[in-house]
C-alpha cells in the first residue's frame, strides 16, 4: 500500500502564500503521476495541478500563474506553491498519486489539509 502525508495548510490573508507538501511512502516501484485536488464546502472535488513523469505540469485555469507544482522523484514528494491566494481558494486540498506497486497500479489519496484564505 501507499501512505500519503500532507502538510502546509493553514490560515492566510488574501494575497498571501502557502506551500503544501505531500510525501508518499510504501511499497512503491514507481510513480506515474502526482497531483493536487481541492474540495470546497458544497462543491465537488476538482483538480488543481498535475505532474506526470516526463511531462510538463498542467494547471486548472484558476491556478495558472499563481500556483506551481513541483516533484522530487528521489524523495517521492510533491509540493504546491500557492501565491496570491484568494478567498475562493479556500478548500481542503488533497494529494493524489498514481503509483505502481509490485502487483498493482492504483490511485492513492492523502487525508487532506485545510487551506483558509480570509482577512
Amino acid at each position: 500500500q501507499v501512505q500519503l502525508v500532507e502538510s502546509g495548510g493553514g490560515l492566510v490573508q488574501p494575497g498571501g502564500s502557502l506551500r503544501l507538501s505531500c510525501a508518499a511512502s510504501g511499497s512503491i516501484v514507481s510513480i506515474l503521476h502526482m497531483a493536487w485536488y481541492r474540495q470546497a464546502p458544497g462543491k465537488e472535488r476538482e483538480a488543481v495541478a498535475h505532474i506526470s513523469t516526463g511531462s510538463s505540469p498542467t494547471y486548472a485555469d484558476s491556478a495558472k500563474g499563481r500556483f506551481t507544482i513541483s516533484r522530487d522523484n528521489a524523495k517521492n514528494t510533491v509540493d504546491l506553491q500557492m501565491n496570491d491566494l484568494k478567498p475562493e481558494d479556500t478548500a481542503v486540498y488533497y494529494c493524489n498519486v498514481r503509483a505502481v506497486l509490485l502487483y498493482i497500479t492504483g490511485d492513492y489519496w492523502g487525508q487532506g489539509t485545510q487551506v483558509t484564505v480570509s482577512s
